[in-house]
């Protein structure tokens, strides 16, 4: 049965491959190119479609003509979005502001009541501002007073940096702990002045411990090279002995003693201004005065040659957290 099913199938596969041999050449020839014909107009059409519009040399149809016409449109777009948000914006409704307070009415009740007795503008002489500045500390705490002096100098000129130290004639109200590297003889006589650490190996164990213990540290020239090493401890704190400030000298004994006494030291800032402390306010206005008189001789004695010009632009007197005086600028002048 299956051999008889076969014969049909071969029968017909040979009747087909009879009609393929006796179809012409030519005519599938024909076929093939007629073909490709179209296929290759479909190609011409699209090259031809994607070609740009052709642009005159000038007028409205020029390149720079077409180019500012889309700038334009895009410029007309923009403000017809920002004119609907400022619409929008408009009908919203308005949120409360309040108005803007003065520096005077944003300070506590306390600064406020002692700063009516300062008269806003007026400028005082140094003994007037020194009685104020008593009587308007609005802190519980002895507060430090400060002398606030602008300079008429510009410190990126070398001769124009001010420094200075000087001793208070009535101290600073503040109990100063000297320490003093030397050796055996400076430390002994250090330590009669008035020292609270004297001697090498005492100082070297509270450096190596990072202990500062002390506000003041005193040192012979022969031993500041051993402090070297502890430079990047002791310099950000301000305890570096330095000549400039009377802190690395021969004289132990009489370093200690101004320490003690109340040496201070000072320097202008970036913006021309010595910011110092001249005392407590439980010094009363006398002792205040002396205080205040010595850091004004000590400022007009470092005048540079330079300074042609009123050499004290102005000066403020004030105390921790209270109010600013404004001085006279004639005593230091």
């Amino acid at each position: 049965m299956a051999e008889a099913k076969k014969k049909p199938a071969a029968k017909k596969a040979t009747k087909a491959t009879k009609a393929v041999d006796e179809t012409p050449i030519e005519a599938v020839i024909e076929d093939q190119i007629v073909d490709v014909d179209v296929e290759t107009t479909e190609v011409v059409e699209e090259v031809t479609d994607a070609k740009p519009k052709p642009t005159a040399k000038a007028g409205k149809r020029s390149a720079k003509a077409l180019t500012e016409a889309e700038e334009e449109a895009a410029k007309e777009e923009r403000k017809l979005k920002k004119a609907d948000k400022e619409t929008e914006d408009a009908e919203k409704p308005k949120q409360h502001q309040n108005p803007t307070r003065s520096r005077l009415e944003r300070q506590g009740k306390k600064f406020r009541k002692v700063a009516e007795q300062i008269e806003v503008g007026k400028v005082y002489n140094l003994t007037e501002a020194l009685d104020l500045a008593v009587k308007t500390s609005p802190v519980k705490f002895d507060a430090t007073v400060e002398l606030h002096i602008n300079l008429n100098v510009d410190p990126r000129h070398a001769d124009q940096n001010i420094r200075d130290n000087f001793v208070l004639p009535q101290g600073t109200g503040k109990t100063v702990k000297v320490a003093v590297f030397a050796d055996v003889d400076d430390a002994a006589k250090a330590t009669a002045a008035g020292a609270d650490i004297s001697g090498i190996d005492e100082v070297t164990k509270l450096l190596e411990k990072g202990s500062m213990d002390f506000d003041t540290l005193i040192a012979t020239p022969s031993q500041m090279a051993k402090l070297g090493k502890y430079a990047r401890t002791l310099g950000p704190r301000g305890l570096m002995p330095n000549p400039k400030s009377g802190t690395v000298t021969t004289d132990v004994a009489k370093a200690v003693k101004e320490a003690k006494a109340g040496r201070v030291e000072y320097r202008v800032d970036t913006t021309g201004i010595v910011h110092l402390g001249i005392g407590k306010v439980s010094f009363g206005a006398d002792r205040l005065a002396e205080n205040a008189s010595a850091a004004l001789a000590s400022i007009k004695g470092n005048k540079p040659t330079s300074v042609k010009s009123n050499y004290v632009k102005a000066i403020h007197l004030t105390t921790s957290m209270g109010p600013s005086i404004t001085v006279e600028t004639a005593a230091a002048n």
